[in-house]
């Protein structure tokens, strides 16, 4: 007889379970700063899809990026990953690789508080 885990009333489920097996998701667009949105598709119901890949698309909204998908999922980001990529296949998101200023701004910002924290 096993001893299943269990943690807040729940059995513990392993991240190669919620992907099916899967390590690498089937697209290399999930950049962490890219940004997801739902397309409005109608979500298919041949079973393709677990309560996992509805959980996502719930907090996928307007438009999110990766990042924040994966803080607020609780799930490693590889299973993200994987689990976004499914949803990108199935037509349920669109992915926008994030700006190329963007990282610079963040960089600019960055060193101000690094100044202003040495100025104290």
């Amino acid at each position: 007889m096993t001893e299943e885990e269990w943690v807040d009333d729940s059995p513990v489920v392993r991240p190669y379970a919620i992907t099916g097996g899967r390590t690498r998701p089937s697209s290399e667009a999930f950049d962490l700063l890219a940004l997801v949105g739902v397309t409005g598709e109608p979500v298919p119901r041949d079973g393709r899809l677990g309560p996992e890949h509805l959980r996502l698309l719930g907090l996928v909204g307007e438009s999110r990026p990766v990042v924040e998908i994966v803080s607020e999922s609780g799930l490693p980001i590889g299973v993200v990953r994987v689990l976004l990529s499914d949803l990108l296949a199935c037509g349920l998101i669109l992915v926008r690789p994030p700006r190329p200023g963007g990282r610079a701004a963040q960089e600019s910002l960055l060193r101000e508080v690094l100044r202003g924290l040495q100025a104290l």
